[in-house]
């Protein structure tokens, strides 16, 4: 298996996860309408959500850098940083993002911004310090490779699938604790086996849809290493930064001191500090992949 099947394979999965997404509103919309014989009551839930939504993606550059606390740089402060990006900008074919730094020694870094043309990539003085040339430009290239994959758009649509099942669920779920929703003009809303499944579409809905969120999240990830790597066409140089990541997380804990659960997936590792002792069942609610199974992917596709 080579990095561009990783690529190809990345991006197939997250397409079918964003289907069985759409499916399970689909499933919650038909349920809902039949109980409630009143399909507007979604149609406010979707208006609602997407509404939301399109602000912090408007925003969401500004947003991002202020919860992070970065703050910008120039050529002559980080002059080996500033180089870096602008070099591998100009290979993927983007503009040049601007470049923000965090004040912070656990290493780290994101990428954020709504289009190409406002993107923002910022890193850790942590991560500076213990990169050398070739590390840096793996770290860089992922980076880079999320804003070149439109990775905030397809967060942006995901956040809106999923805001928009919890909404419902929740409105349906109270609604019913005030007697709602149990007649329809035919007759058959009365009906408990609908009632039933619909109650606990309503009550396992939301936690399906924020294992999707997070899964699409982890294959973003993946497909950022890919991407990267096809970039610097040298798999070691990330695979390397990871290792050192992660080895910093395991002897001092990792944890960023703005850490935040509304940003955590937009970071190269879980700003909250290493994930490989949780059991299986927690890392389903991690925002990313185990940085020791990334490793090996870069490393096996290399052949």
């Amino acid at each position: 298996m080579t990095i561009y099947t990783h690529q190809a394979e990345n991006i197939r999965k997250t397409w079918l996860l964003m289907a069985v997404f759409l499916a399970l509103i689909v499933g919650l919309g038909w349920a809902f309408s039949y109980i409630y014989n009143n399909i507007f009551i979604l149609y406010f839930a979707v208006i609602f959500s997407v509404l939301m939504n399109i602000g912090s993606y408007w925003y969401s550059d500004k947003l991002v850098i202020a919860l992070s606390r970065a703050h910008p740089v120039t050529r002559e402060e980080y002059p080996q940083l500033w180089n870096t990006v602008e070099n591998l900008s100009t290979t993927a074919g983007l503009p040049v993002p601007k470049i923000y730094v965090i004040d912070d020694a656990v290493p780290n870094a994101f990428a954020t911004g709504r289009n190409k043309e406002h993107a923002v990539v910022a890193v850790t003085s942590g991560l500076l310090a213990i990169l050398n040339k070739n590390e840096l430009e793996g770290v860089i290239s992922h980076e880079l490779s999320h804003v070149g994959n439109r990775d905030m758009l397809v967060s942006t649509v995901v956040v809106v699938l999923a805001g928009l099942v919890v909404i419902a669920s929740d409105f349906f779920l109270r609604s019913l604790a005030f007697g709602g929703g149990r007649k329809r003009d035919d007759g058959q809303g009365g009906n408990p086996v609908f009632l039933v499944i619909a109650i606990v579409g309503a009550i396992v809905a939301p936690i399906f849809a924020t294992l999707i969120k997070l899964a699409i999240s982890r294959n973003r990830e993946y497909l950022a290493d890919a991407s990267g790597v096809l970039l610097t066409r040298y798999p070691e140089g990330l695979a390397s930064a990871l290792e050192k990541i992660s080895a910093y997380d395991d002897s001092y804990g990792g944890e960023m001191k703005h850490a935040n659960n509304a940003m955590a997936h937009l970071y190269i590792s879980n700003p909250f500090g290493p994930s490989q002792r949780k059991n299986w069942l927690a890392r389903l609610f991690d925002t990313h992949p185990p940085i020791e199974d990334r490793i090996r992917i870069l490393r096996e596709g290399e052949r």
